[in-house]
């Protein structure tokens, strides 16, 4: 063999080798167990392999609370290349802990800021973006249509005509708002809806990262606009007795007109007896004139750890991911929202709703037990389930939440 030959021959297995270590594998851990987004995912990396047949993917698929409590250990000891999360202040602390890589040149290549629009404000942090958002569903009042034309009600567009509505039921011997608070989290929505139309989305953001004390006037604004409608007796009564699926009765009944809920309500309404034609769906109302119209949206994303060996790999998996195809076809299966708004539109006329009204949306809460750390998430939603059955002792609960707050964010 000539030299020449030798070195050739060493070469190509260098670049062979270099070849191998830098593609070829991208390991991926996800809280997927679930039968519906096991589904989903097992298309989606099997897509993806098809697209990108130089790239073997590995996953790891663990249960949801297995995740929560494993994901920070593996982010430091053993990082895989891609790691399911979600997004806003449940991934502030990855990233100022420099666990999660900076992603802002897939979305600069992918044109994702105006495809990923409404989702882009909680994806970033110190004006660059963490992760890639893939799914989400939107949360809203659905209301029984035939009971609003009975009593001569068009959807309601700000807090007056609201306010108007539930005058008009009640007059009727209908309770304008179902609602189960026994296990706390619907009061939640609540208050994110009230505070976001409030004060806005940036305001909902500093509170739930602590920046705020809750006995600033603006945060009793907020119950100022709710005691509006518990004073009144406007939500069912005993409601800290029931949950949320057992007041879905009182909505089939014609007891009860309207629920802010989850998307996921539609379901359990369409079980208990309700025809589709029975079921409206409208976006909060607007309270202070001129805010940004922002949602609740829980929204599942995928990161590249800091640590990740395969990063280049990564990012082509965040791109295929973010792809208006993938989207399409992951949410088809999960039965959610795609979160790039040039997906193609779901055919459910509940979620065809809520695509348009998430792709226009100022910005995404992620819902305040989301937003929120545990302790103060767990402390706040137990002050607003106490403050719709005893509303005048808003000013105690606002200084209890502060003295949480206080202790929480060191």
């Amino acid at each position: 063999m000539t030299l020449t030959k030798a070195l050739t021959g060493l070469a190509l297995s260098a670049f062979l080798m270099g070849s191998a270590a830098f593609a070829g594998e991208i390991t991926i851990n996800s809280d997927h167990s679930d039968p519906t987004p096991k589904k989903a995912m097992e298309e989606l990396i099997a897509d993806f392999q098809v697209k990108h047949p130089d790239i073997t993917v590995k996953w790891n698929n663990f249960d949801h609370e297995g995740y929560k409590a494993a994901i920070r250990n593996f982010l430091t000891a053993d990082p895989p290349d891609v790691a399911a999360w979600y997004a806003g202040n449940r991934m502030e602390p990855f990233v100022k802990a420099g666990l999660f890589e900076d992603v802002s040149d897939v979305w600069a290549a992918n044109g994702l800021d105006d495809q990923l629009k409404s989702a882009a404000s909680s994806m970033t942090i110190d004006g660059k973006k963490w992760g890639v958002p893939y799914t989400y569903y939107q949360w809203g009042i659905y209301y029984r249509k035939d009971l609003f034309e009975q009593n001569g009600i068009t959807p309601p567009k700000n807090w007056a005509e609201l306010l108007a509505a539930c005058e008009k039921l009640n007059a009727a011997g209908i309770v304008p708002f179902a609602i189960g608070t026994k296990a706390l989290w619907p009061t939640a929505g609540w208050f994110d809806y009230l505070d976001l139309r409030v004060n806005g989305y940036e305001f909902h953001m500093e509170l739930t990262s602590g920046k705020v004390p809750y006995t600033d006037p603006r945060v009793k604004a907020v119950f100022e606009k709710w005691a509006e409608l518990v004073k009144p007796g406007y939500f069912i009564a005993n409601h800290a007795a029931i949950d949320w699926q057992d007041a879905i009765p009182q909505i089939v009944q014609g007891k009860a007109a309207m629920y802010l809920m989850g998307n996921f309500a539609v379901a359990t309404m369409k079980d208990g007896g309700l025809s589709e034609d029975q079921i409206g769906f409208m976006q909060f109302p607007e309270i202070t004139a001129g805010i940004p119209m922002s949602e609740d949206a829980p929204t599942d994303t995928f990161h590249i750890p800091a640590g990740a060996k395969n990063k280049e790999d990564a990012k082509t998996f965040l791109a295929y991911l973010a792809s208006p195809e993938a989207q399409a076809k992951m949410n088809t299966t999960l039965g959610q929202l795609p979160v790039n708004n040039q997906a193609a539109k779901p055919t459910d006329t509940f979620l065809e709703a809520g695509f348009t009204m998430l792709s226009n949306a100022h910005a995404l809460a992620q819902f305040y037990d989301r937003d929120a750390p545990a302790e103060m998430a767990k402390a706040g939603m137990e002050g607003f389930q106490e403050f719709m059955v005893k509303p005048d002792d808003l000013d105690r609960i606002l200084e209890r939440l502060e003295k949480t707050r206080a202790k929480v964010y060191k």
